[in-house]
Parts: C-alpha cells; sequence; structure tokens
C-alpha cells in the first residue's frame, strides 16, 4: 500500500462593519472557497525544506488579501496585494492547518479595494508565496473590517 499526501486550500473571507451600537453586520461572505493553488516554491520552502529541516526553510507567519486573480504555481507573489498582517496559526485536527487574520476597518487602504484573492506568506513584505485563493469580488469599504480564514487540509 502506498501513501499518498495531498494539501487542499480552503479560504473563507467576511466583510462587515459595526453600528453605532457596537452590533456587527456581515456585508458579504465568500463562503468556503477551493480548493486552492499550492505554488512551487511553496511545496520545495514551506513543506519539503521544513520537514527536512533544511536551513532556510520558511513557516507561514502573514496573511495578504489582493484585487488580483489565483497565483500560478510560478508564482512569488501575490497579484493585486492591497494589505498584509501577521496571522495566527493553529492546528485545528490531526490533518488540518489555520490561519486566521481580521483586518480592522483601520487597516483599510486608500480607495475602495476590490477584494479578489488571499495569500498566505513568511514575511511581512516581499518574501515567498506559499499558497493563495481567489473568491468573488468584494468592494472593501473603509468603514468595514474583514475577517479571514485560510485552511490548509492533508489527505
Amino acid at each position: 500500500m502506498k501513501d499518498v499526501i495531498k494539501v487542499h486550500g480552503f479560504s473563507r473571507v467576511r466583510l462587515g462593519h459595526r453600528d453605532k451600537k457596537g452590533k456587527l453586520f456581515i456585508d458579504g461572505d465568500s463562503g468556503w472557497c477551493g480548493p486552492n493553488q499550492v505554488v512551487n516554491l511553496g511545496f520545495q520552502d514551506y513543506l519539503c525544506a521544513l520537514l527536512g529541516a533544511v536551513a532556510g526553510s520558511k513557516q507561514i507567519s502573514h496573511m495578504a488579501l489582493g484585487t488580483g486573480t489565483a497565483p500560478g504555481v510560478a508564482d512569488t507573489s501575490l497579484q493585486g496585494e492591497t494589505k498584509r498582517l501577521t496571522c495566527g496559526n493553529a492546528t485545528v485536527a490531526s490533518k488540518t492547518m489555520r490561519s486566521t487574520q481580521n483586518f480592522a476597518s483601520g487597516d483599510h487602504p486608500s480607495g475602495t479595494p476590490a477584494l479578489r484573492n488571499i495569500g498566505l506568506f513568511n514575511t511581512s513584505s516581499g518574501g515567498t508565496l506559499m499558497c493563495g485563493n481567489t473568491y468573488a469580488t468584494s468592494a472593501w469599504q473603509s468603514n468595514q473590517g474583514v475577517s479571514c480564514t485560510y485552511e490548509l487540509r492533508f489527505s
């Protein structure tokens, strides 16, 4: 019997705002989207090198939102990246790693970006994309926060 390991990524992006009393209103929800695209360097630097404790291996520490499309296998960055922040990571099942981040309204860039993609990285700027996903476009208004969840599920 052969062991086969597959990795599938799924993401969920929700936009919302709070009224004057602090009640949360969800303005948009992508639902769970996926599977994603793990890029070539995602497999090489994050999975293979990390497993072998190879010098220069990478770990996911940041999540980015952008206005571009899903990454290609050779991409190292997220198309149309608009904002990147440190994410929280946890193992939520024996074969699932979950990254989460809440982009507050104060993190909003200028204008009204049409958010369309999400990616996981190893640094606060530059660095190497591990994986990315796309979803239906959502306009990020200056009064909205964005709640993001990205899961890597191994089977």
